[in-house]
């Protein structure tokens, strides 16, 4: 562990030595319920039987079948299967390996198809680390910090943060997209924009859920303007909120859809969607990768798909999710250092605050390791460090929620007397 990089900080203390369902286990096979998720990845959960069988298989068979080099059935199965699962005419796939490279090329597609430079981004997005999706992530200077010159041609607008504002929602809605308006006669005039890239539910800065009227606002402005929508579903998507794409919660057509995260219930592969007329503008040669549609990864991703079909887990996520977020409500009614709770399905932010209201991530950051020790993973997000994320997997169970929301309880009251 001494040779690891000193700037790979990590949440907790575990030493992991396998996985099994909601569940990390360490060295002395004392179990953790594990609400991380990987960071939104393990959606069956750790080692599910059959994606583990899918691997396997894969493994004995072919690992690596370079995808700019040669054609591999699980590379085409997936392609055709992600298309059928897309949203309205989108129906081709590019692959890659994760979501930040998965961004990259949405952007030199969207760049290149359109003629035009500027790309709007929304303020607490975040997309990636490399330079392009850095360029358009706000949700915290760490991402950015040390490392300019970003990207020209980017432009942020507000997101409807309702809560940070202390507005209502339809106050939020109004004033970002009055100030996406000022925005085109400011900064990025409509003929030299290519895009709009947007989280509808925000991971990182604090699980923020956009609004029904925002999202269709924006819709009318990329239609009226001849510029492209990209939803970023890398953390949101594929279950997580209760619905296969959170964009759906909006009734909102995208141009372009990108996933990632839990594709793959852990194993690295990232996608690009868009319709064939779209994808077909790229430049020839502008999309590939070493390791993209790796084959072991296909296989994993088809397995997954298959695991969450057939156990309804989009339909498991909305319920269980809606669990989840009452007993959160609840202890929000309880502990005046929880100033509100966000988010939509399995995919919660709980706001810590101070006596005077404003962001805690000190206290956050406390009950974290506190939660630990009484066996329950769970990462923090927000620019303060202030959100408590609540991302179990997406098979995860009622009692589960209440083993996690007993363990959290006694960290509260542990860190919040």
């Amino acid at each position: 562990m001494s040779h690891l990089s000193p700037l790979l900080t990590q949440s907790t203390q575990l030493l992991a030595e396998r996985g099994s369902g909601s569940f990390l286990y360490d060295q002395n096979d004392r179990a953790f319920l594990d609400f991380t998720a990987g960071i939104g990845v393990t959606s069956t959960g750790h080692c599910h039987p059959k994606v583990v069988e899918a691997a396997q298989a894969q493994v004995g068979k072919l690992i690596h079948a370079q995808y700019a080099t040669v054609k591999h059935p699980g590379m085409l199965k997936l392609a055709d299967k992600l298309a059928e699962l897309m949203p309205g005419d989108i129906n081709s796939i590019c692959f890659s390996n994760a979501g930040t490279e998965a961004v990259e090329t949405a952007l030199r597609l969207a760049r290149q198809a359109t003629g035009k430079a500027n790309i709007i981004a929304f303020q607490g997005g975040y997309h990636g680390r490399t330079v392009g999706a850095a360029s358009l992530t706000s949700s915290a200077t760490k991402v950015r910090a040390g490392y300019h010159p970003m990207m020209a041609g980017v432009a942020f607008a507000p997101f409807p943060h309702a809560y940070r504002y202390g507005w209502s929602e339809d106050e939020a809605v109004d004033f970002c997209l009055k100030e996406l308006d000022h925005l085109f006669v400011t900064q990025a005039a409509p003929d030299d924009t290519a895009a709009m890239i947007i989280e509808p539910v925000q991971g990182e800065y604090g699980y923020y859920p956009a609004t029904k009227r925002f999202m269709q606002g924006l819709r009318e402005r990329c239609d009226q303007h001849g510029i492209l929508l990209i939803c970023d579903e890398i953390q949101a998507g594929f279950g997580r909120t209760g619905k296969l794409w959170s964009h759906s919660h909006y009734d909102v057509q995208p141009d372009m859809v990108i996933t990632a995260k839990g594709l793959a219930s852990g194993f690295p592969i990232s996608a690009v969607a868009t319709s064939e007329a779209l994808m077909a503008k790229g430049l020839p040669g502008s999309q590939g990768g070493t390791y993209g549609a790796n084959a072991v990864a296909c296989a994993a991703a088809l397995a997954t798909i298959g695991v969450i079909e057939e156990e309804h887990l989009v339909d498991h996520a909305a319920e269980t999710g809606r669990y989840l977020r009452q007993q959160l409500d609840e202890l929000c009614e309880t502990y005046a250092s929880i100033g509100a709770i966000n988010g939509m399905g399995l995919m919660q932010g709980m706001e810590m605050i101070d006596a005077a209201g404003k962001p805690n991530g000190n206290l956050a950051a406390a009950l974290i390791k506190s939660a630990e020790q009484e066996g329950l993973l769970l990462l923090r997000c927000g620019p303060w460090g202030q959100v408590v994320r609540w991302l179990p997997p997406l098979t995860v169970s009622q009692e589960e929620i209440d083993q996690a929301i007993s363990a959290f309880q006694k960290a509260l009251d542990q860190c919040d007397a």
